[in-house]
């Protein structure tokens, strides 16, 4: 029996046009499936329109939005697939890991580098892929299928801008490629031994801040003031400069109630504190929690979500948010 799949549509360059001022997404969630009739070969496809966006417009309540779209429907479809936009695709992507845990259908992220009103485009093929994973019976949990690639949600990076090939695993095998309607999958899915949970609730009340060589700590106080958690992103394994190293001790005493977590500028291995003087001394002395290998892209989601959501006590922040959730951590901390 085919399986019931629901396309959801949130704009991007696979649903764009020309307009006066350059692409904009246009084209609605019926037409874009209109553009792959090979689609019911395998599947019963159905569509909705969740919002016509940029993705450099998305924001934590569309991720909400999407959640809601998805437990709504969740009884009468079999799987999903969510048109994007690429340059958020990898943020929703792990926002989504988050929000939607132990799903036993697949909810598939996709999209494209060319309109797919275009001759020459990738977004038919990434979409007819999403739409063969979806409605595979060994498919679930949350994924991005680009390129042929079957990718982890909390495991994607864009790394190139206009190529097809734009997305890659960090630091993690793909779960599978696609070609020719076929799936090789490379990592068996693990049945979950709890059921579906959805989390409506983020928390985008964090910063993220970006070091330089030369740093100033003018503004840490700011940050420290107004905002529940700060990701540092570091050089190399992680460390805090001399420049604002003083500063940094004194806000953490200052404001003890502050999440104050640690990654990486490189894309690659990820964080080790413990490594060098400027990273162990202050780790030592001063609450971190560490990205280690996770993306960040992952580590800013888990963060929205860890601090949104009430059973996550204070108490247990570091145990929650070193709980390995759709791949997103190797590294075990407690060893």
């Amino acid at each position: 029996m085919k399986k019931n799949i629901l396309l959801i549509a949130t704009g991007g360059t696979i649903a764009s046009q020309k307009s006066e001022h350059g692409l904009a997404p246009l084209i609605q969630a019926k037409e874009i499936l209109s553009y792959i009739s090979d689609v019911s070969q395998f599947c019963n496809p159905d569509a909705i329109q969740l919002c016509n966006i940029d993705s450099t417009n998305m924001e934590p309540r569309h991720w909400k939005e999407m959640v809601r779209a998805i437990r709504d429907n969740y009884d009468k479809y079999d799987g999903f697939v969510l048109a994007h936009g690429t340059d958020t695709m990898a943020y929703t992507a792990a926002a989504l890991s988050y929000m939607i845990q132990n799903s036993c259908k697949p909810i598939v992220i996709t999209g494209a580098q060319k309109s797919i009103d275009l001759e020459i485009t990738d977004a038919k093929t990434n979409l007819l892929d999403s739409f063969c994973y979806a409605a595979d019976e060994n498919s679930q949990g949350v994924q991005i299928v680009f390129g042929g690639k079957v990718i982890a949600g909390t495991r994607a990076k864009k790394i190139r801008s206009k190529s097809y090939n734009a997305f890659d695993s960090i630091d993690f095998p793909f779960l599978a490629m696609i070609q020719d309607g076929r799936i090789m999958r490379y990592i068996p899915a693990l049945p979950f031994q709890e059921k579906v949970t959805f989390y409506e609730e983020m928390n985008d009340n964090i910063f993220l801040m970006k070091l330089i060589p030369g740093i100033s700590p003018k503004g840490l106080r700011f940050l420290f003031e107004q905002y529940d958690a700060i990701i540092v992103e570091s050089f190399g394994v992680g460390g805090i400069p001399a420049s604002i190293s003083d500063m940094f001790y004194e806000l953490h005493e200052t404001y003890p109630e502050k999440i104050i977590l640690m990654a990486t500028q490189v894309a690659h291995e990820g964080s080790d504190m413990t490594v060098y003087e400027v990273g162990n001394k202050i780790k030592k002395e001063c609450r971190f929690l560490e990205s280690y290998d996770m993306t960040l892209e992952a580590v800013i989601a888990k963060t929205m979500w860890m601090l949104a959501n009430k059973e996550c006590r204070k108490d247990m922040l570091e145990e929650i948010f070193y709980q390995k959730i759709n791949y997103d951590l190797i590294f075990d901390p407690h060893v």
